[in-house]
């Protein structure tokens, strides 16, 4: 828990307090309790542990584990700091059915992966652990529960194991180390007004950990893991009756202590009146402002008139972020980004907030636009036609979960159980939510918002008023008292009342006059339908059954900014974000919200390296305006010199801040050496760079190329009917203009160095580093030698886990990941990140170069290549059955240039690849004479 996370948190503004009557349909009774949903099965055993069970096939044959214990940090004595944490380490190392490294051997061997599927993690309150299983197996069934009972009772909790575990629990507290952790420990004993919370960071003390007694954690252990402060859930492709006979054979015979200590939950105490807090460091990225008022209690809704409560706070919420967001879009804005409403603090408290990004004009305009903002809706509310678009908006968002009840993840649905059992968070299910939002919404009244608006914006009251950034030299940093006087200043400001401003009810005002469907032909075996438009334009369509109300389309041309001159480079790399901003036709960014409201439709277009893109994404009952959208932004773009303005004083402010940070500065030094400073490789910004932009030149170089479609490809996936979509295609993708323009990228000549290139960078305060290896070269592309890349990589990720982090103890994460491209030419690249303590990198990239050298002299080890295989064949079938994996791979192959069937047949593909190939592949991509070394060190 990160005091940037908080800050977030308030910056997206959750929900408001409120404290009206209403009236319901009959049907429904204000008073009456809110059910559990009948799709999930809740019970305790004799011993108090909690069990949610919920039979749902998506995806098929997966079943998700979690345990769920109610102790974290904050239950830590003082010798125990970390140990929460450190505890839920050990799980992984040793318990009574699984020796040391086994559990994570085992899992992986039956395609469940460490990190991305395995995982758990703890927090102040709890601790939560995550095991993902397939069910085709009856005994990998089993094998889940028995691991879910080790890890509640069954840990083994060696001498040895806990003193090889410290130096991979000091290599994650390292990672953490920084801006932000510096910051953090002078802002939460304020933020969180001296509790205890901020006393008990779940990360822990480094002193501490290195040097804990062995009974310390044991004791731990004991102490908190127990029956009554736990619970299992179950959610899966599996018989619910199976599943509870499971939990009772594993976890019925569980104990609790004969004198069990009291699970006592930390209070946070009232402030007491107000206080400024100036937190400033050199290598601060943003200059923010934070106003937090008092904290409150925030008890769970039970009764349906909580639930139409928390529904009146939303609106409410929503409605604040959308003015919030407005005044990011004006000229002079007050602020890069802000934002407030109320936010979660820990498990029952929560608090209204006020925060910002600092833009040119500093602190004193972002606190008066903060507060004058929230002011403005406690004094004078919100207008009928600000409610009706959010009453719109939920409405749509409470259809969509509904359209698709039957097709939502397992993972979705145990998060849901997860926070019930920790948090008291209502579960009446799917239909009876859809069922209290179509009665309920269309009655919330503006009164009774407005009403919530002033039960919870603050009226001078006692308040911290935050601001952390850079303290240098022409902009120094406020001192508290300043902070505090701006604050109190601002809310004697005198505001006034929103005008109404009413938006038409169509996106275009007339349709474009449409062309045709010249040919069409359909392949049966991908299940796509391909049609060929009278303007050239070609439209590849999959319609799926994956989701109920989920559209996806995705359009492609080669070209890109490889065809502009030097000089237009730097523009080139905005232009596209910039124009997106702008809105269509006469419509603003704002205005497009407010005129779309109710729907579940965007698109966006862009103009990259080597191509043209279009993405969009609609409901089923929304693919017309997501057409509209995507033939605006390619042939009407609208131009707007406030938000142009807007937008690059925000980039330069970035830019500025960018500077100071390690990470970028090393990142981009990579780049740098690995590309030999080309001036068309994009390099790290500096504000004097925005110097060189205009409007009329960005706007240019976007339309030069989005407004033809020649020779483009679109593809839609998703939940429609061909027949119904063709006449839509006719009118919005065949009516687009496609006048002549240069439809092939240009080698820009771009090469990575020759040779062993070696640079070290010493950036940042603290004593971690990162070392950087880049492999790259020419190789031809092929399906299968880009199937044996992902695998090669794989494999190697293995193996660095297995002996940099298990054996060494010398990282806490390693990613190597590689690539096979054909465009702009036949290459490959693989690229490792390891973080770790500067007096290990020698260490580190001896190991590293040891384990690629056995790979490319003994190929993969078969368990391991089991292992991979089953993980990557285990997700392949999950994303069969998902529309973006088909967007994806119908692309891919359009860029590559090969057949698409083949998505069809990597399962024959995978089963083929060989250690033999894997060494093959290693001594290809491997060239030990060639590549790019950057480590980051601290400054010295």
């Amino acid at each position: 828990m990160k005091i940037r996370i908080i800050l977030a948190a308030a910056l997206l503004s959750c929900s408001l307090l409120a404290q009206a009557e209403a009236t319901v349909a009959p049907s429904l009774s204000l008073s009456s309790n809110l059910p559990t949903s009948p799709l999930v099965k809740t019970g305790k055993l004799a011993n108090g542990l909690t069990y949610y069970i919920h039979k749902n096939p998506r995806p098929e044959n997966k079943l998700e584990l979690r345990l769920v214990v109610k102790a974290g940090s904050i239950l830590e004595d003082d010798d125990q700091q970390g140990l929460a944490h450190f505890t839920e380490h050990m799980a992984f190392n040793g318990s009574t059915n699984f020796k040391r490294n086994e559990l994570v051997s085992y899992l992986q061997s039956i395609g469940v992966k460490f990190g991305a599927d395995l995982n758990a993690y703890t927090t102040f309150d709890e601790t939560v652990y995550i095991l993902p299983i397939p069910t085709d197996n009856p005994k990998v069934v089993d094998q889940g529960f028995q691991v879910l009972e080790d890890w509640a009772h069954g840990l083994s909790m060696n001498d040895a194991d806990i003193d090889s575990e410290r130096g991979i629990v000091l290599e994650e507290l390292r990672i953490g180390k920084g801006v932000e952790d510096r910051v953090n420990k002078v802002l939460l004993p304020k933020v969180l007004n001296g509790s205890r919370y901020a006393e008990r960071l779940p990360i822990g003390k480094e002193q501490i950990i290195r040097n804990f007694n062995y009974d310390a954690i044991k004791r731990f252990y004991r102490d908190w893991y127990r029956p009554d402060l736990m619970a299992v859930v179950a959610v899966g492709d599996i018989d619910p009756d199976q599943a509870q006979k499971l939990i009772e054979r594993h976890f019925g015979r569980l104990k609790n202590p004969a004198n069990p200590r009291p699970r006592v939950y930390a209070t946070i105490p009232e402030r007491q009146e107000s206080e400024g807090l100036v937190v400033t460091d050199k290598e601060m990225s943003t200059n923010t402002i934070y106003i937090r008022y008092p904290i409150q209690p925030w008890p769970a809704e039970n009764t349906l008139r909580d639930y139409r409560q928390k529904l009146i706070e939303s609106i409410g919420a929503s409605i604040l972020s959308q003015r919030m967001v407005e005044l990011t879009q004006q000229a002079n804005p007050p602020f890069l980004q802000g934002g407030s409403g109320m936010s979660k603090i820990v498990r029952g408290y929560r608090s209204f907030g006020a925060g910002a990004v600092l833009g040119k004009g500093g602190v004193a305009p972002a606190i008066n636009a903060l507060v004058a903002e929230d002011e403005r809706a406690r004094q004078f509310g919100f207008t009928a036609s600000e409610l009706e678009r959010a009453r719109k908006g939920m409405l749509r968002s409470y259809e969509n979960m509904y359209q698709e009840r039957d097709k939502s993840d397992s993972a979705g649905y145990a998060a849901e159980y997860i926070r019930n059992f920790l948090e008291g968070e209502s579960i009446p299910g799917v239909v009876n939510e859809y069922q209290y939002a179509q009665q309920l919404i269309p009655g919330i009244t503006l009164d009774e918002v407005n009403a919530a608006m002033r039960a919870a914006i603050p009226d001078n009251q006692s308040k911290l008023v935050i601001y952390t950034g850079i303290d240098k030299p022409g902009a120094p940093a406020p001192k508290p008292a300043e902070l505090l006087a701006l604050a109190t200043a601002a809310e004697k400001i005198s505001v006034k009342a929103n005008e109404e401003k009413v938006y038409g009810s169509q996106l275009m005002p007339a349709r474009p006059v449409a062309g045709s469907i010249v040919k069409q032909t359909t392949n049966d075996k991908l299940g796509t339908t391909d049609l060929l438009l009278s303007n050239g334009v070609r439209v590849v369509l999959r319609p799926t059954d994956f989701n109920n109300d989920e559209v996806l389309m995705g359009g492609l041309r080669y070209g890109g900014w490889s065809l502009f001159e030097d000089r237009d480079l730097f523009a080139a790399h905005y232009a596209s974000s910039i124009v997106n901003q702008m809105g269509v036709l006469d419509y603003s960014p704002s205005d497009l919200v407010k005129m779309l409201a109710g729907k579940s439709v965007s698109a966006s277009a862009r103009v990259s390296a080597l191509n043209e893109a279009v993405r969009g994404e609609a409901g089923r009952d929304d693919i017309e305006t997501m057409l509209q959208l995507t033939y605006l932004q390619m042939t009407q773009p609208r131009k707007d010199p406030v938000i142009y303005s807007a937008f690059v004083d925000r980039q330069r402010e970035l830019a500025q801040n960018n500077l100071v940070r390690p990470e970028s500065v090393f990142y981009d030094t990579v780049s740098r050496t690995l590309y030999n400073d080309s001036p068309r490789v994009r390099r790290l910004a500096k504000p004097a760079d925005f110097d060189q932009l205009s409007l009329d030149r960005v706007f240019d170089l976007y339309t030069s190329r989005m407004a033809s479609a020649r020779d483009f490809t679109f593809f839609i996936v998703g939940s429609f009917a061909v027949e119904k979509i063709k006449p839509l295609i006719a009118t919005y993708l065949a009516s687009l203009p496609t006048g002549p323009i240069a439809t092939a990228f240009r080698d820009e000549g771009i090469r990575p160095v020759r040779g062993v290139i070696k640079k070290e960078v010493h950036a940042g305060a603290e004593q971690k580093s990162v070392i950087s290896l880049s492999f790259t070269g020419e190789a031809p592309y092929t399906r299968e030698d880009a199937l044996r890349m992902r695998v090669l990589t794989e494999v190697l990720n293995i193996k660095l886990i297995e002996v940099l982090r298990e054996k060494m103890g010398a990282i806490y994460s390693a990613d190597l990941s590689g690539s096979l491209n054909r465009q702009p030419y036949a290459s490959y690249a693989i690229n490792a990140n390891l973080p770790c303590a500067p007096e290990n990198v020698d260490k580190v990239l001896a190991a590293t170069f040891a384990e690629i050298e056995t790979v490319k002299q003994q190929g993969a080890q078969v368990a391991d290549l089991d292992k991979v295989k089953a993980s990557m064949l285990r997700a392949y079938r999950k994303s069969m059955r998902e529309n973006g994996y088909w967007m994806g791979s119908l692309q891919n192959a359009f860029v590559n240039g090969t057949d698409p069937q083949e998505i069809l047949t990597f399962e024959q593909r995978l089963a083929a690849v060989t250690p033999a190939d894997v060494a093959q592949a290693a001594q290809r991509y491997f060239d030990l004479q060639n590549y790019v070394q950057v480590v980051l060190y601290p400054q010295k």
